[in-house]
């Protein structure tokens, strides 16, 4: 019998399994849906407290659209920033640090003493958002996966289109409330615990997660597009209440020549093989352009209607801030119900659901043209007004997703980060766009043939330009991929 022998060489060490993805649990979605909605609704949450802000702190108007804007530019800029920041430090970390931050900034914002403090911890407010907006949608996609990441990122934006309205609702409630006499300091001071429910939450429920070769940031391309967006909005909304000084004039000028500076950096920084802020070859894809141009009228006319129909509902109508805010509330309940028709619609309609959307979208603002023209002021009741609202509403539901489907479909996979950062960056851009074009037509046209006309002027823009959106979105083709 042959003797048993044993193998005594040292057997190489088994390689330890591969560490489990992360998984988000249904209380870190809650937590990170939470992070998205609160800078929706803090863009739009002001609007209906501009009034008191105004007589508390002897605003002019010009100042007030700056309030908006300077959110909205501060939130555009660093919104990509943001994003490659939580890739390569930690998304977890940098959701906690813009929760922490945007609290921090809300608490300026609620004690302001004068009208610039506000306009400063506004733009400071604005970056904060942008440190932690971009975590939520990139965390749901690297702790997520297959109908559950297809039900979140659903959630994801039926949150943001709701809150677009629910802010607008939830300042009028806050402003006609006055909290322990604050005001409308409290549509910003509300955010201090909710900002801390979030970082409790986050820290219990929210898993971190990073990209395996993040990009490097862009500090030239985010600077030079800072100061062409507020070279462009700043002339726009400070330089007609100031008469149009030499400096206005000037730093309108220069905005185009730095917009062609920041374009050169961006193309300069792509062909060296860096990670520009927008990266120029997504720009020369067909499909991308036209999804940027299907968000102009979307988020130009939204941001311009929001701040102009506030102004309209509180100065003209004389409506205190509680009615203005309730007086939304068709809209919002009809953009509710969109969003969630939308995945159906589309996939029985494709991009003819985007022109549907559009006309009756159109078909909203025309009558609510008509019933602000010949109705009587004293007959403009907020139930004169629901139809109208509510059929703006229904097409706004439908169409913010579609703008993301439109165009993230036009980019390629493995550039997904790239178009996310480029859609959303877009998108603040032009919601303080509208706020400075619409919100200063406006205000000149106030002054000069009477508020009623200038509501019906800035519809009628609106209305122009979802015919326009209607027009182009027979020209994509009918499956949106």
């Amino acid at each position: 019998m042959t003797p048993t022998t044993h193998d005594t060489r040292p057997h190489a060490p088994t390689a330890p399994p591969p560490p489990k993805p992360p998984v988000l649990t249904p209380l870190g979605l809650v937590t990170v849906l939470l992070g998205a909605a609160l800078p929706m609704i803090d863009f739009f949450v002001v609007n209906v407290a501009l009034p008191d802000i105004e007589s508390d702190l002897r605003a002019p108007a010009a100042t007030l659209e700056m309030v908006v804007a300077g959110y909205a530019v501060a939130y555009a800029v660093l919104l990509v920033l943001g994003g490659r920041l939580g890739d390569t430090y930690g998304r977890r970390g940098l959701f906690l640090w813009g929760a922490v931050s945007f609290g921090v900034t809300s608490l300026a914002c609620g004690l302001a003493p004068t009208a610039w403090w506000l306009v400063a911890a506004r733009v400071a407010q604005g970056a904060a958002s942008a440190l932690m907006l971009p975590q939520v949608l990139a965390t749901i996609h690297a702790t997520t996966s297959g109908e559950r990441r297809a039900r979140a990122v659903s959630l994801y934006g039926s949150v943001g289109g709701v809150s677009m309205v629910l802010g607008q609702i939830l300042g009028g409630v806050l402003v006609a409330a006055d909290l322990w006499g604050t005001g409308w300091r409290m549509v910003f001071l509300i955010n201090v615990p909710v900002a801390v429910l979030a970082l409790v939450l986050a820290v219990r429920s929210v898993p971190d997660s990073r990209a395996e070769r993040p990009a490097r940031g862009d500090l030239g391309g985010t600077v030079l597009l800072a100061v062409a967006l507020t070279a462009f909005l700043l002339p726009l909304t400070e330089g007609r209440a100031a008469g149009w000084p030499l400096w206005s004039v000037l730093t309108l000028v220069a905005a185009p020549v730095l917009i062609w500076a920041f374009a050169v950096v961006e193309r300069r920084a792509e062909e060296s093989g860096g990670s520009p802020l927008l990266p120029p070859s997504l720009m020369r894809e067909p499909g991308v352009r036209r999804g940027l141009l299907i968000g102009l009228p979307i988020f130009i006319g939204f941001s311009g209607w929001m701040f102009v129909s506030a102004v309209t509902l509180q100065e003209g109508l004389g409506y205190g801030a509680l009615k203005a805010g309730l007086t939304l509330i068709p809209m919002g309940v009809a953009q509710f119900t969109a969003s969630l028709l939308a995945p159906r619609l589309v996939n029985r309609l494709g991009s003819r659901a985007l022109t549907l959307c559009a006309l009756v979208h159109g078909a909203g603002v025309t009558v609510l043209a008509l019933t602000v023209l010949w109705a009587p002021w004293s007959a403009l009741t907020p139930l004169a007004l629901a139809p109208g609202l509510a059929l703006c509403g229904f097409g706004q539901g439908i169409q913010l997703p579609l703008y993301f489907r439109v165009l993230l479909s036009a980019v390629p996979a493995a550039r997904a980060g790239a178009g996310s950062g480029l859609a959303a960056t877009a998108q603040q851009s032009c919601l303080a766009v509208g706020v400075a074009t619409l919100g200063s037509l406006f205000l000149a046209l106030h002054s000069g043939v009477g508020l009623r006309e200038a509501f019906a002027t800035v519809l009628a823009v609106q209305l122009a330009g979802l015919l326009g959106l209607a027009a182009l979105s027979l020209r994509l083709p009918r499956d949106l991929g």
